[in-house]
This record gives C-alpha cells, structure tokens and sequence, in this order.
C-alpha cells in the first residue's frame, strides 16, 4: 500500500480539502494513504474515571512501518488547561489520496470532516459538556458518567440532524460531504494546543499491539476504548460490538438525587424550541416518555397544563322557595268587608 509521509503544515491538498479561509498554520497533515480508512467500529464509552476528563473518541491511524491501518481505542483524558476542548483528528479526501488532519485542542470544537465518532462529537461541535467557572459540566444524555460522584451534570438531548452512519473520512467516494460552518472557520483561527502526552502514549500503545490492525481485527479491535490512556487491559476495556451504528443519543437517565442541572453556556448552543426562564427546567427535559408535551411547558410547583376531557355540567340547583310573608310584616291592602 503506497504511502507519502508530509512534514508541512499547508498543503495544496489540504487548501482544497477543508478551504482556504481555515486558518493553516492551526492545522497538521502529515500522512497520506492512497485506500480509504475502515468504517468506525461500534461500541459502549466507558465510565468517565472523575471529574475533570474529557471523551477523546477513537480512530484508525496509519503506521508506515507496519502498511497497515490500525484502530487508536477512544479513551478519558484530563485537559491540558481549564477552558479548552477536544476537536478529533480526521481523514480526509483530496488529489487521489487519503490525508490524515490531527486533531487539537482549543477554546472550541472545529471542524472535523463531520465524522459521527458519537458520545458527544456528533460531525459538528461537541454536546458532551462545556466549561464554566473553570468547571466542566457533562450532559447525561451522551456521557457515561457512571457511579462517579460527579454533580455538574445536566440533561440535554441531542437531535441528530445528519445521517448515523460509520464512514469514517471526509470526501471522495463513499465519504461524508461536509464542509466547515462559519463557526468551525472562527474556531480554527484560535490558539490551538497539540494532543498531550497521555494521547500520544494511547497512539503508540495502539500502534505496538497486532490485534488493532485492521488487517487483522477486519474493522472490529478487540480494545475499542478505554477508561484511561494505555491501559489496555483490565474492566476499563471495551471491545467492539458487530453491526449497528456509532451511538449518538445515550438513553436519558434520572438525574441523581441532589445533582444540579446547570443549563448549557449559551444561547448559540441552544434551539429555539429549548428556551426557557432560569431555574426552569428545558422542554426536552421536563416530561418523561409517553407524557404529553404540554406538560413540558409549567413552572416548578405549578400543576402541569395537561388537557383533560371536559367534564359534564352540573345538573342546576333546584330554585329556593320564597318565604310567605309574615301577617304581622305585611297586611292586607283592603279591610275586610262585614
């Protein structure tokens, strides 16, 4: 399988890939392939070990010494710095080949090639959590928090509006056509951070073990994510299911008791349809399956506005009787005749 090895960050390639706006020197290509990358196996997040990691998903990397593709399994890291989130590496289409956009940290999620890699990176932005305060604060509805003591949670469900699919490369034949929003061009002219070293150890870990090429595991690994960078055994492991599709939506738990529900940052994250007042809960997550929307739309303590059949009027009291007259309050008008 040819392969051409980049040691430059601006490529005519990569100009052509993700437009000229994007901000270059923000951005590495450093390998191409001329065959396409296997689909994205299917598998479960494992629990987040505490508070403070953030999902980087896995991905098929490229090892020249061994010619072959070869499955990096998704795992919980701790951010360089507070503030800053993970944008995925991706593979991308271009001039007949094959290249390879490292991923980087940054104030915020850019563009990825609209990979569906799940759990929050959904082919654009990222709805696993943000920051505030210096805190992270998860959704439950993409994040396995697990038995973790964590209480910045908050329960937002995502809609996917684009295709579940697992291709895993942008362009060309068979790949996802995407193109960077107004908001991905912002986020690549911001300061970007490379992958730590706790990344990289996964990648070389990854890259040493037989069984995650993809010549070997056919596009299912054995590890398909961990719980923490190079462990690569124990009950952190995940291994890769056959069939379906990358997980978008998790099942929309309780919260737990006593958690707190921060709302999402901004208004920008939100939909019109998810307004609401402060300390009100969002539509999406004030009725449970099966329930009436309409009782989404009620304040805490106020009776929920669920339509009710009318109910069948009263029968009308029957008319009081007059009280007769008294003869000594009211007398007769004629005298009596003799």
């Amino acid at each position: 399988m040819p392969l051409k090895t980049w040691n430059r960050s601006i490529l005519p390639a990569l100009i052509l890939l993700v437009l000229p706006a994007l901000s270059m020197a923000q951005i590495s290509v450093n390998v191409s392939v001329n065959v396409p990358p296997p689909e994205l196996p299917v598998y479960d997040q494992p629990p987040i070990p505490g508070d403070g990691y953030i999902w980087t998903p896995g991905y098929w990397a490229w090892g020249d010494d061994i010619q072959d593709y070869y499955w990096v399994p998704g795992t919980w890291v701790l951010a360089p710095q507070p503030e800053y989130l993970w944008t995925p590496g991706y593979w991308g289409w271009s001039g007949g080949v094959y290249l390879w956009n490292a991923g980087y940290w940054g104030p915020h999620v850019g563009f990825y090639g609209g990979v569906n890699y799940g759990y929050g990176y959904g082919g654009s932005g990222f709805e696993g959590g943000y920051w505030q305060g210096g805190h992270l604060y998860y959704n439950r509805t993409v994040t396995n928090v697990g038995t973790v003591n964590i209480t910045n949670v908050y329960n937002k469900t995502v809609v996917n509006n684009v295709t579940v699919n697992r291709v895993s490369f942008n362009g060309g034949n068979g790949g996802i056509q995407s193109r960077p929003s107004p908001a991905d061009l912002t986020a690549a002219h911001e300061h970007h951070l490379a992958a730590i070293p706790a990344q990289r150890q996964q990648e070389q870990t990854a890259r040493g073990n037989p069984t995650l090429r993809a010549s070997t595991n056919g596009g299912h690994p054995p590890i398909a994510a961990t719980a923490r960078p190079g462990e690569f055994s124990g009950a952190g492991v995940v291994r890769a299911q056959h069939g379906g599709t990358m997980s978008v939506v998790r099942p929309n738990p309780q919260p737990a008791p006593g958690a707190s529900r921060p709302q999402p940052e901004a208004a920008r994250q939100q939909s019109a349809a998810e307004s609401h007042r402060p300390g009100e809960p969002a539509a999406a997550e004030s009725h449970r399956p099966g329930e009436p929307a309409a009782a989404e739309s009620h304040r805490p303590g106020e009776p929920a506005q669920v339509p009710h059949p009318a109910a069948p009027p009263r029968p009308a009291a029957p008319a009081r009787p007059k009280p007769e007259a008294h003869p000594a309050e009211h007398p007769p008008e004629h005298a009596p005749e003799h």
